[in-house]
């Protein structure tokens, strides 16, 4: 059974976990007399998804380059803020507003990737400046609410087919658009393979600019379509509806959550929704239970640690059982050769061979 567990992939783990923390929020609501799994309540669980989930599918793209984002919460204050003014109450700028929403966040995405790919500044300290940039433009023009977005918008953040959400229907479907993109496209590959080494793909003539600044601009129109479905769901546009949401970090833990590698280079969008699906279960069964708000954020920073704690042990283990049918002690001193299934089994190729002829000089 251990051995099987180990075998998973990090996404069925993610999943597993998930089942899990939904067997558990049933049966903690039930001792209140309440239904966990009611329409209603399902539709608050993927109500709240919708915008971490958004935020995170781009900000998966930019840590699998080996890269972050910290301006996002400040991109979707902008967002609402460009939606909502230009709008204005009217349902014919309903799609004028929109696409010069999305037009302005790619903007700042390309300036973060330009300025992390061709300054060579840490996508940390890039992302970081261009959003105290954004936060002091909001700070400076905007006192409080402004615009007014029409009804008709504002259905996109209010209605849904049954339990679900049409946002959430939207996010997903962009999710799966994105998926393949990584797993089909050479954009997604060489995105892989400069979040996994960057030398490395530069030597196999992979252009290292153009995948990373790909990644920023996705990270930025992802976060500003989250600050459209906030501005749907308010009615006007907040210089501060990003910022007090926290979604720069909620949506890093997210991905890490998922079991993307924050170092880059490997990881999965579906892995990113089930991080995801956990965090908004989690705040949901913890407001059905009137846990205290300051509670939810040591819950979260808990489950963050056990789950890359659990990560890191596997890949360990692997390791591991990888070389466990080395032969060790007096054979290897003897010079005796390994049966030929443990060599092709233990032996995977030449750094493997390299360090038994390492262990043996040691052991000689």
């Amino acid at each position: 059974m251990r051995t099987q567990l180990r075998r998973l992939d990090t996404t069925a783990l993610v999943y597993l976990a998930l089942v899990g923390v939904l067997i558990i929020g049933a049966v903690l609501v039930a001792t209140t007399g309440r239904n966990f799994f009611s329409p209603g309540n399902i539709r608050d669980i993927l109500t709240g998804m919708s915008v971490l989930g958004f935020v995170a599918i781009g900000q998966t793209l930019v840590i699998l380059g080996a890269s972050l984002d910290l301006s996002v919460p400040y991109v979707m204050s902008l967002a609402s803020l460009i939606a909502a003014q230009t709008m204005n109450g009217s349902d014919a700028m309903v799609l004028p507003a929109v696409l010069l929403t999305l037009v302005v966040t790619a903007c700042i995405g390309l300036a973060n990737g330009l300025i992390v790919t061709v300054l060579g500044v840490h996508g940390f300290v890039a992302t970081l400046g261009v959003g105290l940039m954004l936060k002091g433009y909001l700070d400076t023009n905007y006192q409080g609410t402004e615009g007014s977005v029409p009804w008709s918008f504002q259905l996109f953040g209010a209605t849904g087919v049954g339990p679900v959400p049409i946002s959430t229907i939207v996010m997903l479907a962009l999710a799966g658009l994105v998926a393949f993109i990584l797993v089909r496209t050479s954009f997604g590959h060489h995105l892989f393979a400069v979040g996994g080494n960057s030398e490395v793909a530069r030597l196999s003539g992979v252009r290292q600019r153009l995948p990373l600044i790909g990644a920023h601009i996705g990270s930025s129109v992802f976060a500003g379509l989250a600050g459209l479905l906030l501005a749907s769901r308010l009615g006007v546009g907040s210089p501060t509806v990003g910022s007090q949401g926290s979604y720069d970090l909620l949506s890093i833990a997210a991905v890490v959550l998922g079991g993307t590698v924050l170092m880059g280079g490997r990881g999965s969008i579906w892995g990113t929704i089930g991080g995801v699906a956990i965090f908004a279960v989690l705040d949901n069964l913890m407001s059905v239970m009137q846990f205290n708000p300051f509670l939810k954020d040591v819950i979260r920073g808990l489950v963050i640690i056990i789950a890359v704690a659990l990560y890191a042990r596997r890949r360990v283990i692997a390791r591991r059982i990888r070389f466990a049918d080395v032969p060790t002690g007096p054979n290897i001193a003897a010079g005796s050769e390994p049966a030929p299934e443990s060599a092709s089994a233990a032996i995977g190729g030449p750094r493997e061979t390299g360090a038994r002829s390492d262990q043996e000089g040691s052991l000689g």
